[in-house]
């Protein structure tokens, strides 16, 4: 059977490289095993003690095997495969979880002393606060100590140091782990008078201070300290063709990209699949899968991506889960990517849950987006051809601008289809939302710093497809697109976000608006409007701009002549990942006015069909959709929307 998630934009099949890998030699190891050693052969009864030693070991055809427990180094691979029955394969056994730690557990506190808590005739209570020293070993940081070593580093030009908060931007990279949850770094020793479970690092790296939930004893609690940078990282670059299963890599001290350097990192390397992986508590990044900066010169015949991220936890990543440029060919599928952003880095213009540049033939399916926190779900920035986003869920937009931001693609076509973009919430500082009497801010339309909160945020970018979606509660708008004209120099790499194609989509409960187009050169086809009132269909140029229903968005631009109006309920559990509808009785359509020739639908059993769109034949769970017209929507029947969406329980 075809599989219709697998069409890319121009019709083509997504090019899916792998086989079955022939393995002439196993190395195992164990290091729990009283036997093992680093010294042996790596056989299942003389197992070696660290992965690192099996690194050094594997050729062309190796496959890694590698028992339960928790192994505290960084794996340097020191050769790739040669093709995909060639790989070097670095696998866990099977008998439990196997844990790769960029920390180290530390033992040896003192009572922090020689610091004031407080300035002097500052009235606060400071009984039973009690603040810890641990002063660190030197022989544990092998030439990088995080410590030492501020969040930023490398390339800080795109920075608005204007618009953002530093604070976090210039702390240090270290962390301080209790029980396996991170501590909040403060930037003063005094406020870790101020709230529990924080510490502070001394100006020179040496010595960390901290305090603990309840002001208790650190030997009460497993204290971990990171001390390296990457968990799973070659050390030479463009090593390729392998493949890491079912790890577990942790506590990362890594950097805001630019570079981007993750936990588990394929330097620069093609043909790697990473699947059944966990990356847990990252400092900045999760996994890296592209060309790690735009300041390396591109080799002659280097390959850049044709990788495989796949089946993955990413969670609580500082800055962005999967990092990749110029990556092309790359395939995102079946991850769980929840938690990212908590650095609030947004700023640094690399954060988000995916954050790929210039896509090229890609695809990303099925995957799940939970609680992004000042950051994108998923941002494709400059330069993205043919590449597909289809069947994913992207839910609670924490302080989030939009979901999905397409940035400065001016060729080729780029498809969204078939996803659910659910709450975003936007990224605002209230106090610049004006308080206006009356109908002053009534006639206001254009982009502010006080409201936004897109489903999907367009800059440049033209000839996209958004069809079949469900988009409900964003702040500001379902669609919205800007031309960014002055990027059109240099690279060419702006746009005029035109010839967009808004498609069979559901939008629910959008703040401001659905869609809203920047000119009259785009399209818009068998949307249904489910509880939008006002103005919710926008063109903003040229002036003056127009704010529309349905009806007059019909007769004055010619758009969703088979669109529809409908006033019930949707619900969406965030745990079960449930979808359910409900009657609303508060539609604003009830009294007689300009909408009584308006139908409006009551139900979902009543919605019609559109005409299909013809590079959209499946709906999200991979299933055909029947022949002829399409309902609107991620679903074939809106029966199956009842069922539990992929990544649920």
């Amino acid at each position: 059977m075809r599989d219709l998630t697998a069409l890319l934009p121009d019709g083509t099949e997504f090019e899916f490289w792998e086989k079955d890998a022939v393995y002439t030699r196993t190395l195992v190891v164990d290091g729990d095993s009283p036997s093992a050693s680093d010294d042996n052969d790596g056989s299942e009864g003389a197992p070696l003690k660290t992965i690192g030693r099996a690194a050094a070991l594997a050729e062309p055809g190796t496959r890694v095997c590698i028992h339960a427990g928790i192994y505290r180094e960084c794996v340097r691979p020191a050769r790739g495969g040669t093709d995909p029955e060639h790989m070097i394969s670095y696998e866990a056994f099977g008998d439990g979880p196997v844990v790769i730690r960029a920390s180290e557990q530390v033992r040896d506190f003192a009572p922090s002393t020689g610091w004031r808590m407080a300035f002097p005739g500052e009235k606060r209570d400071l009984s039973g606060i009690r603040i810890w020293a641990h002063a660190l070993d030197p022989d544990m940081f092998r030439g990088y100590n995080p410590f030492c070593t501020v969040n930023i580093l490398h390339d800080r030009l795109f920075i608005e140091y204007d618009k953002t908060d530093m604070t976090t931007y210039l702390n240090r990279r270290g962390c301080v782990f209790c029980d396996g949850r991170p501590l909040r770094q403060v930037a003063l020793y005094r406020q870790l008078a101020e709230a529990e479970d924080t510490y502070w690092v001394e100006a020179n790296g040496q010595t960390v201070h901290f305090r603990l939930a309840g002001d208790d004893r650190p030997e009460n609690h497993r204290i971990e300290l990171t001390v390296r940078e990457q968990c799973f990282a070659p050390a030479a670059p463009f090593l390729s063709y392998i493949r890491v299963k079912g790890l577990t890599c942790e506590h990362a001290a890594t950097g805001a990209p630019v570079p981007q350097r993750g936990a588990i990192s394929c330097g620069r390397g093609h043909h790697w699949v990473i699947e059944d992986c966990a990356v847990n508590w990252s400092n900045a990044l999760g996994i890296d899968v592209g060309n790690e900066c735009w300041h390396h010169e591109i080799e002659p015949g280097q390959q850049i991506g044709w990788n495989v991220v796949r089946g993955c936890r990413i969670c609580d990543a500082g800055v962005c889960g999967i990092a990749g440029l110029f990556a092309e060919h790359m395939l995102i599928e079946d991850n769980l990517i929840e938690g990212t952003g908590w650095q609030k880095m947004e700023l640094s213009w690399e954060a988000g849950g995916i954050k790929l540049h210039n896509s090229v033939g890609g695809l990303i399916r099925r995957n799940v987006f939970k609680n992004t926190l000042r950051a994108d779900h998923l941002w494709l920035d400059c330069g993205n051809e043919n590449t597909r986003i289809t069947s994913n869920l992207f839910l609670n937009g924490i302080q989030q601008r939009e979901a999905i931001f397409i940035e400065c693609t001016k060729e080729g076509v780029n498809l969204i289809d078939n996803n659910i973009i659910w709450n975003v919430e936007g990224r605002f500082d209230p106090a610049k939302v004006p308080v206006e009497p009356g109908s002053s801010g009534w006639y206001k339309l254009r982009e502010d710093e006080s409201v936004n909160g897109y489903g999907v945020y367009c800059e440049g970018t033209d000839r996209l497809i958004i069809a079949h979606n469900l988009i409900g509660k964003c702040r500001h708008s379902g669609y919205y697109a800007k031309p960014v004209g002055f990027r059109m120099g240099g690279w060419q790499r702006g746009g005029t976000s035109r010839r967009a194609r808004i498609l069979n989509n559901i939008f629910y409960e959008c703040g401001e608006a659905a869609i809203v187009f920047p000119t009259l050169d785009n399209a818009a086809e068998g949307n249904l409007y489910l509880c939008m009132q006002g103005g919710y269909l926008r063109v903003m140029y040229p002036e003056p701009e127009t704010c529309l229903d349905l009806k007059t968005w019909r007769e004055f631009n010619g758009f969703d002549l088979k669109g529809q109006c409908a006033w019930f309920g949707l619900e969406l559990d965030g745990d079960s990942l449930r979808l359910r509808t409900f009657p609303r009785d508060d539609s604003p359509y009830d009294a007689p006015g300009p909408h009584r020739d308006l139908e409006i639908l009551r139900s979902a059993d009543r919605l019609r069909g559109a005409p299909a769109v013809d590079c959209v034949s499946g709906d999200y769970f991979g299933r055909p959709r029947p022949e002829g017209d399409a309902l609107p929507g991620p679903f074939a029947a809106w029966a199956d929307a009842l069922s539990v969406m992929p990544g649920g329980e």
